[in-house]
């Protein structure tokens, strides 16, 4: 056990703030499952989900200390959330790219931009989503010194990601701009709540996010999906 203590509480510290190397190494893997996506490769998503699992301790911890100053659920909760719907996004691209008969060095998929009907649902879905974690925040979080402004923008990125990781999943090219949504919001946040390493993390990820989204808009206008990619 001592072992493993001293693993989950490794740390560097830079500018007198310690940062745990649990939160280093998770935003590392969360860059690269971007730079796996972006490319449509499938080993996005198991290596998300490392990614994932760590920030997970990471985001618990800075909530469960005797200092934490404001409640982190959402950011916590929304790995939950990628780790359910990395394995659906796992499990699609690998379908879709079998079907297709596309081998392991190929794009798995072919972007396109979601239909009306499917942009509604999900905007639809993502405001009534909003307005109820945002309350649901403010609940679990009562005793902790936090403005009310928090807890919307907890529930905004809450929400937000996971509308990006379920287009990601379906191969909407606007999966790209739910991610620009996110970081405009988590970048301040994540800085006032003084988890550096993944505030800056999110600013180098809004730079991926321009590209992909860049890359994703090309591909779109030049590949058609197949049959297969829009039912599945």
């Amino acid at each position: 056990m001592s072992i493993i203590s001293t693993l989950y509480d490794a740390h560097l510290t830079i500018a007198g703030h310690p940062i745990t190397w649990r939160e280093i190494l998770g935003n590392a893997f969360g860059f690269a499952s971007a730079v796996g996506g972006l490319r449509r490769r499938v080993w996005a998503w198991p290596v998300g989900i490392v990614g994932n699992v760590l920030l997970f301790t990471v985001f618990i911890a800075a909530t469960t200390t005797s200092a934490a100053q404001a409640p982190l659920f959402g950011q916590a909760g929304r790995q939950v959330f990628f780790l359910v719907t990395s394995v659906y996004g796992w499990y699609r691209w690998r379908e879709v790219r079998q079907a297709r008969g596309s081998t392991a060095d190929r794009p798995a998929i072919t972007p396109r931009w979601a239909t009306a009907r499917e942009r509604l649902g999900y905007l639809g879905t993502a405001v009534a989503a909003i307005l109820l974690v945002q309350w649901v925040f403010s609940l679990i979080g009562a005793g902790y010194p936090a403005p009310r402004w928090f807890y919307w923008c907890d529930a905004w990125i809450f929400v937000g990601s996971m509308v990006a990781t379920y287009a990601m999943a379906r191969g909407w090219t606007d999966f790209w701009l739910a991610w620009i949504a996110v970081d405009a919001v988590g970048v301040p946040l994540l800085w006032h709540s003084h988890l550096y390493p993944s505030a800056i993390l999110f600013v180098v990820y809004a730079g991926l996010v321009l590209w992909g989204f860049a890359v994703w808009l090309r591909v779109s206008r030049v590949e058609r999906p197949d049959p297969v990619e829009v039912a599945a």
